[in-house]
Protein backbone atom coordinates (compact mmCIF):
# COMPACT_ATOMS: atom_id res chain seq x y z
CA UNK A 1 0.00 0.00 0.00
CA UNK A 2 1.37 3.14 -1.07
CA UNK A 3 -0.29 6.80 -0.40
CA UNK A 4 -3.29 4.90 -0.37
CA UNK A 5 -2.84 3.45 -3.70
CA UNK A 6 -2.82 -0.63 -4.04
CA UNK A 7 0.37 -1.78 -6.70
CA UNK A 8 0.82 -5.48 -7.98
CA UNK A 9 4.13 -5.86 -7.79
CA UNK A 10 3.58 -8.88 -9.27
CA UNK A 11 2.56 -7.93 -13.02
CA UNK A 12 4.78 -8.70 -15.48
CA UNK A 13 6.85 -6.48 -17.36
CA UNK A 14 5.78 -7.97 -20.55
CA UNK A 15 1.92 -6.64 -19.88
CA UNK A 16 3.10 -3.02 -19.43
CA UNK A 17 2.16 -0.71 -21.70
CA UNK A 18 4.90 0.32 -24.61
CA UNK A 19 5.63 3.13 -26.44
CA UNK A 20 5.92 2.96 -30.16
CA UNK A 21 8.86 4.62 -31.68
CA UNK A 22 8.73 6.69 -34.72
CA UNK A 23 10.90 6.48 -37.05
CA UNK A 24 12.79 9.64 -37.72
CA UNK A 25 12.64 10.26 -41.87
CA UNK A 26 16.37 11.50 -42.78
CA UNK A 27 16.19 14.58 -44.93
CA UNK A 28 15.94 13.14 -48.13
CA UNK A 29 13.28 10.71 -47.16
CA UNK A 30 11.00 13.75 -46.26
CA UNK A 31 11.72 15.56 -49.28
CA UNK A 32 10.76 12.52 -51.29
CA UNK A 33 7.24 12.25 -49.36
CA UNK A 34 6.11 15.75 -49.54
CA UNK A 35 7.10 15.50 -53.37
CA UNK A 36 4.61 12.50 -53.46
CA UNK A 37 1.83 14.05 -51.39
CA UNK A 38 2.19 17.29 -53.39
CA UNK A 39 1.90 15.44 -56.30
CA UNK A 40 -1.23 13.19 -55.49
CA UNK A 41 -2.87 16.49 -54.11
CA UNK A 42 -1.85 18.59 -57.45
CA UNK A 43 -3.45 15.97 -59.35
CA UNK A 44 -6.70 15.91 -58.09
CA UNK A 45 -7.16 19.59 -56.59
CA UNK A 46 -4.86 21.62 -58.80
CA UNK A 47 -2.28 24.45 -57.52
CA UNK A 48 -4.52 26.95 -56.27
CA UNK A 49 -7.15 24.72 -54.46
CA UNK A 50 -3.70 22.74 -52.68
CA UNK A 51 -2.86 24.51 -49.67
CA UNK A 52 0.52 24.18 -47.75
CA UNK A 53 -1.44 23.17 -44.39
CA UNK A 54 -3.01 20.50 -45.97
CA UNK A 55 0.33 19.34 -47.61
CA UNK A 56 2.04 19.81 -44.14
CA UNK A 57 -1.09 17.41 -42.35
CA UNK A 58 -0.71 14.58 -44.96
CA UNK A 59 2.85 14.34 -43.82
CA UNK A 60 2.16 14.60 -40.55
CA UNK A 61 4.75 17.42 -40.28
CA UNK A 62 4.20 21.54 -39.40
CA UNK A 63 4.58 23.70 -42.35
CA UNK A 64 7.49 25.12 -41.32
CA UNK A 65 9.46 21.63 -42.83
CA UNK A 66 7.19 22.38 -45.96
CA UNK A 67 8.88 25.44 -46.25
CA UNK A 68 12.45 24.18 -45.04
CA UNK A 69 12.53 21.79 -48.10
CA UNK A 70 10.73 24.35 -50.61
CA UNK A 71 10.13 27.59 -49.64
CA UNK A 72 6.76 26.82 -49.93
CA UNK A 73 3.94 25.45 -52.32
CA UNK A 74 5.58 27.47 -55.46
CA UNK A 75 8.81 25.46 -54.93
CA UNK A 76 6.99 22.18 -54.53
CA UNK A 77 5.48 23.14 -57.26
CA UNK A 78 8.24 23.73 -59.46
CA UNK A 79 10.22 20.49 -58.62
CA UNK A 80 6.88 18.28 -58.86
CA UNK A 81 6.32 19.67 -62.60
CA UNK A 82 9.96 19.73 -63.58
CA UNK A 83 10.03 15.77 -62.49
CA UNK A 84 7.29 14.93 -64.50
CA UNK A 85 8.40 16.89 -68.03
CA UNK A 86 11.88 15.07 -67.76
CA UNK A 87 9.98 11.74 -67.27
CA UNK A 88 8.02 11.81 -70.21
CA UNK A 89 10.43 13.63 -72.17
CA UNK A 90 13.21 10.41 -71.23
CA UNK A 91 10.31 7.97 -71.66
CA UNK A 92 9.73 9.54 -75.63
CA UNK A 93 12.92 10.22 -76.60
CA UNK A 94 14.32 6.68 -75.15
CA UNK A 95 11.52 4.97 -76.94
CA UNK A 96 12.55 6.03 -80.68
CA UNK A 97 14.75 3.23 -81.15
CA UNK A 98 13.53 0.96 -84.48
CA UNK A 99 15.23 1.95 -87.86
CA UNK A 100 11.06 2.01 -89.88
CA UNK A 101 9.73 4.81 -89.68
CA UNK A 102 6.17 3.37 -89.21
CA UNK A 103 7.50 1.75 -85.96
CA UNK A 104 8.78 5.02 -84.86
CA UNK A 105 5.54 6.01 -84.82
CA UNK A 106 4.15 3.26 -82.84
CA UNK A 107 6.87 3.93 -80.26
CA UNK A 108 6.24 7.33 -80.13
CA UNK A 109 2.13 6.62 -79.58
CA UNK A 110 3.03 4.04 -77.02
CA UNK A 111 5.39 5.63 -74.70
CA UNK A 112 2.83 9.04 -74.45
CA UNK A 113 0.37 6.14 -73.37
CA UNK A 114 2.37 4.18 -71.47
CA UNK A 115 3.45 7.63 -69.39
CA UNK A 116 -0.17 8.56 -68.81
CA UNK A 117 -1.04 4.80 -67.82
CA UNK A 118 1.63 4.44 -65.72
CA UNK A 119 1.85 7.87 -64.11
CA UNK A 120 -1.54 9.26 -64.42
CA UNK A 121 -1.25 12.11 -61.74
CA UNK A 122 1.70 13.18 -63.25
CA UNK A 123 -0.10 13.84 -66.78
CA UNK A 124 -2.83 15.49 -65.31
CA UNK A 125 -0.81 18.16 -63.61
CA UNK A 126 1.55 18.70 -66.48
CA UNK A 127 -1.62 19.41 -69.02
CA UNK A 128 -3.22 21.83 -66.58
CA UNK A 129 -1.56 25.13 -67.07
CA UNK A 130 1.19 26.21 -64.74
CA UNK A 131 0.54 28.97 -62.51
CA UNK A 132 4.14 29.94 -62.04
CA UNK A 133 7.24 29.99 -64.44
CA UNK A 134 8.87 26.53 -64.74
CA UNK A 135 12.63 25.82 -65.48
CA UNK A 136 11.53 23.30 -67.86
CA UNK A 137 8.84 25.08 -69.81
CA UNK A 138 5.15 24.57 -69.94
CA UNK A 139 3.80 21.27 -71.68
CA UNK A 140 3.16 23.19 -75.22
CA UNK A 141 7.60 23.42 -74.98
CA UNK A 142 7.77 19.89 -74.25
CA UNK A 143 5.78 18.41 -76.90
CA UNK A 144 7.84 20.51 -79.28
CA UNK A 145 11.08 19.21 -77.96
CA UNK A 146 9.28 15.69 -78.28
CA UNK A 147 8.68 16.91 -81.95
CA UNK A 148 12.55 18.41 -82.41
CA UNK A 149 13.54 14.17 -81.55
CA UNK A 150 10.88 13.22 -84.74
CA UNK A 151 11.59 16.05 -86.87
CA UNK A 152 15.29 14.13 -87.47
CA UNK A 153 13.44 11.28 -88.43
CA UNK A 154 11.19 12.79 -90.65
CA UNK A 155 13.97 15.08 -92.47
CA UNK A 156 15.81 11.58 -93.81
CA UNK A 157 12.03 10.25 -94.61
CA UNK A 158 11.54 13.21 -96.90
CA UNK A 159 14.87 13.62 -98.21
CA UNK A 160 14.27 9.83 -99.59
CA UNK A 161 10.93 10.89 -100.72
CA UNK A 162 12.07 13.62 -102.98
CA UNK A 163 9.63 16.17 -100.62
CA UNK A 164 11.45 18.86 -99.33
CA UNK A 165 13.14 18.34 -95.84
CA UNK A 166 12.34 21.65 -94.04
CA UNK A 167 8.59 20.99 -93.97
CA UNK A 168 9.66 18.03 -91.31
CA UNK A 169 9.37 20.62 -88.46
CA UNK A 170 6.06 21.46 -89.30
CA UNK A 171 5.19 17.80 -89.61
CA UNK A 172 6.88 16.54 -86.64
CA UNK A 173 4.81 19.05 -84.51
CA UNK A 174 1.20 17.82 -86.29
CA UNK A 175 2.37 14.60 -85.26
CA UNK A 176 3.14 14.77 -81.81
CA UNK A 177 0.61 16.95 -81.09
CA UNK A 178 -2.18 14.73 -82.81
CA UNK A 179 -0.97 12.22 -80.34
CA UNK A 180 -0.65 14.07 -77.06
CA UNK A 181 -4.55 16.07 -77.53
CA UNK A 182 -5.44 11.84 -78.11
CA UNK A 183 -3.61 11.37 -75.10
CA UNK A 184 -5.46 14.13 -73.18
CA UNK A 185 -8.68 12.53 -74.05
CA UNK A 186 -7.53 8.97 -73.51
CA UNK A 187 -6.81 10.00 -69.71
CA UNK A 188 -10.08 9.65 -68.50
CA UNK A 189 -12.46 7.54 -71.49
CA UNK A 190 -9.74 4.91 -71.24
CA UNK A 191 -10.96 3.10 -74.11
CA UNK A 192 -10.35 1.78 -76.34
CA UNK A 193 -7.66 0.26 -74.60
CA UNK A 194 -4.12 1.30 -75.01
CA UNK A 195 -2.47 -0.53 -78.20
CA UNK A 196 -5.86 -0.06 -80.21
CA UNK A 197 -5.32 3.68 -79.36
CA UNK A 198 -1.88 2.93 -80.72
CA UNK A 199 -2.74 1.67 -83.86
CA UNK A 200 -5.37 4.25 -84.64
CA UNK A 201 -3.23 7.10 -84.59
CA UNK A 202 -0.35 4.89 -86.48
CA UNK A 203 -2.94 4.33 -89.03
CA UNK A 204 -3.89 7.89 -89.17
CA UNK A 205 -0.18 9.15 -89.35
CA UNK A 206 1.13 6.76 -91.74
CA UNK A 207 -1.18 5.93 -94.17
CA UNK A 208 -1.66 9.67 -94.32
CA UNK A 209 1.96 10.00 -94.89
CA UNK A 210 1.91 7.15 -97.30
CA UNK A 211 0.17 9.08 -99.94
CA UNK A 212 1.65 12.63 -99.28
CA UNK A 213 1.61 14.98 -101.89
CA UNK A 214 4.93 16.78 -102.39
CA UNK A 215 3.45 20.10 -102.87
CA UNK A 216 -0.54 19.72 -101.26
CA UNK A 217 -3.03 22.24 -102.62
CA UNK A 218 -6.57 23.80 -101.80
CA UNK A 219 -9.67 22.58 -103.06
CA UNK A 220 -12.07 25.21 -101.39
CA UNK A 221 -12.39 28.44 -102.73
CA UNK A 222 -9.74 30.04 -100.08
CA UNK A 223 -6.31 30.25 -101.49
CA UNK A 224 -4.67 31.82 -99.09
Amino acid sequence: MMDGVATDSSTPSSEKPRRTRRTRMTGAERRQQLLEIGRTLFAAKGFEATSVEEIAAKAGVSKPVVYEHFGGKEGLYAVVVDREMRRLLDMVTGSLTAGHPRELCEQAAFALLDYIEEYTDGFRILVRDSPIPQSTGSFASLISDIATQVEDILGREFKSRGFDPKLAPLYAQALVGMVALTGQWWLDVRRPKKAEVAAHLVNLAWHGLDGLEPKPRLIGHRKN
